[in-house]
């Protein structure tokens, strides 16, 4: 019977170092930042890997009057890049923090 109270108060403190990480790692999601490219890197859109836009820059030779809807295309392309390389690096970095737990590979975490 005290075997398994030793069992629980080390699963707790695992449970409590996991917490401290996670906390840790969501700090660092909002330093990470990927960019997300389109047209050959005419418009660049750079995130957070939290997936929060923080910059767009969009090179001046595309900008023609007759071509606004292919800009906003081009726009919306570098953000939905930039924003699906921040949820590919949000999972990467939470992989690496679960990984010594035991938890499947492809299990997605609730934060």
């Amino acid at each position: 019977m005290f075997k398994g109270m030793g069992d629980m108060a080390k699963m707790m403190k695992t449970a409590k170092d996991m917490q401290e990480k996670m906390g840790e790692l969501q700090e660092e999601m909002s330093n990470i930042t990927v960019i997300g490219e389109s047209g050959a890197g005419l418009v660049k859109a750079t995130a957070t890997a939290k997936g929060d836009l923080v910059a767009l820059d969009i090179d001046s030779s595309i900008f023609h009057p007759d071509e606004k809807e292919v800009v906003e295309d081009l726009i919306l392309a570098a953000i939905k890049d930039a924003q699906a390389k921040a949820a590919d690096r949000s999972q990467r970095e939470m992989a690496k923090l679960t990984e010594g737990l035991g938890l499947p590979a492809d299990m997605k975490l609730p934060f």
